[in-house]
């Protein structure tokens, strides 16, 4: 995680000193390599240059607003797959709305919290990692086949009826073989923040999963979570 952020380019655009002096202490803090814009233009430029992997935009600003800034950034393909972030004071849905259809991928009002900002920067880029749905549609292994668009597990060359949750669990897991999972990361993307569920619910699961793949492929990482090893 520490060698992603330092790896990590964001451009942080405000007219306001302050804010911007804010929001760089704060990323610098987490080792994300931080760059700064005063306006809309200068951010614009400033993107097309160091090729970001996320901006946080302010949308009030001289010379070009955070408005058509992002849609110049979104019409260019070399940046527009740079995720974009708004910042403003403006609460109202129009200005909501209207940052979402200038392509913009989040929302942030002002006054801007740090930890708000950095839960929603590693979601962000959390998301822009995973692999795509095409990637992932069928994983292989030595021997384990995890066919998505089937709703399939092969293991040893049988296919292995698994429930929605367990297949959901280890797609998941097997998405990214090596890297830990947090019991937060787990919950939230394979149960989501809407239903309620508790640690021994994981557990169970990954026992179930155990049972059927004979103890392979998934491990448990004290005090942290678990992973899946190929």
């Amino acid at each position: 995680m520490e060698q992603m952020k330092k790896n990590t380019k964001i451009l942080v655009v405000d007219d306001e000193q302050d804010i911007l002096e804010l929001i760089r202490h704060s990323l610098n803090k987490e080792g994300y390599e931080v760059y700064v814009a005063a306006n809309g233009q200068q951010g614009v430029d400033k993107a097309r240059k160091v090729k970001p992997h996320l901006i946080l935009m302010d949308v009030m600003m001289p010379v070009m607003d955070g408005m058509e800034a992002c849609r110049q950034l979104k019409e260019d393909p070399e940046t527009s797959e740079i995720a974009i972030i708004f910042l403003t004071a403006r609460s109202e849905e129009f200005a909501e709305l209207a940052g979402f259809e200038a392509g913009a991928d989040d929302y942030i009002s002002k006054p801007i919290r740090s930890r708000v900002l950095l839960s929603r920067i590693k979601a962000i880029l959390r998301r822009q990692s995973a692999p795509t749905e095409e990637e992932i549609a069928k994983m292989e292994f030595d021997n384990l086949v995890i066919d998505r668009e089937r709703f399939v597990v092969e293991y040893n060359g049988k296919a292995i009826q698994f429930p929605r949750k367990e297949f959901e669990l280890l797609s998941f897991l097997a998405t990214k073989p090596g890297r830990v999972f947090s019991r937060d990361e787990i919950l939230e993307n394979v149960w989501g923040n809407e239903v309620l569920v508790v640690d021994r619910t994981i557990d169970v699961h990954v026992r179930k999963i155990r049972e059927k793949l004979e103890d392979n492929y998934i491990f448990t990482v004290k005090g942290v979570g678990y992973k899946f090893e190929d």
